[in-house]
């Protein structure tokens, strides 16, 4: 999968597309677009809205979102950053997420990660914490930086149409694909819009892929 380290930053999959149900089967990556997936859980709402709100949010959280904005600091207890700018618990300096981050400088050192003492709690965060967060137990244990994301790179996998993630396995393909009769591929690129647009139809539908790459999907004759 092709990537390069500029605010331009896109990713090429591979789309093995139905033609007669219409449809996208499963996408082909690499181990940098299913770190992207993986990412959106760890993003704050506050993050997610101010992503999305000019995109035509579904919903009353823009709402929300746009009443802390208009709303007189003198009101305000707390910076309103807090709010509106929160930091994700989990920032990871690999490419990919970079789609979500595309104003920020993308030369970042991987920071040591923080692992809760507690052996009941598994909170992880970048960089040197006293506390955790959650349980208030001590951050004192110190998990070596690694090339940053969450899945190992040693595999690709497949997404499905509903964003469901498997290893890229023959038993896995064939599971999908052994009723489909027009199946062809399609490489296609994915940025920052594409991003966008996955998470807001992640939010709405069961056939995002399907749905991003409508263009692509192709009907035999």
């Amino acid at each position: 999968m092709a990537a390069t380290t500029t605010t331009t930053t896109k990713l090429s999959i591979k789309l093995f597309i139905d033609s007669n149900a219409k449809k996208v089967v499963f996408a082909e990556v690499e181990k940098n677009f299913v770190d992207f997936l993986f990412h959106i859980l760890s993003l704050p709402v506050g993050r997610v809205t101010k992503l999305l709100k000019e995109k035509g949010m579904n919903g009353c959280l823009h709402n929300i979102y746009e009443s802390v904005e208009n709303l007189n600091n003198s009101y305000m207890k707390k910076s309103k950053d807090m709010i509106i700018k929160p930091e994700c618990p989990v920032e990871i300096s690999s490419v990919p997420l970079q789609l979500f981050n595309h104003n920020v400088p993308q030369k970042i050192k991987i920071k040591n990660l923080s692992k809760c003492s507690s052996a009941k709690c598994s909170y992880v965060m970048e960089g040197v914490y006293k506390i955790c967060p959650l349980c208030k137990n001590s951050m004192s244990m110190v998990v070596p930086a690694t090339d940053g994301g969450f899945v190992k790179e040693t595999v690709k996998y497949m997404v499905m149409d509903d964003l469901v993630v498997k290893p890229l396995s023959v038993s896995n393909i064939m599971g999908h694909v052994k009723d489909v009769v027009g199946l062809h591929e399609e490489v296609v690129q994915f940025g920052i819009e594409e991003a966008l647009k996955l998470l807001k139809l992640s939010m709405e539908s069961n056939t995002v892929l399907t749905s991003l790459f409508a263009s692509r999907v192709k009907v035999e004759n």
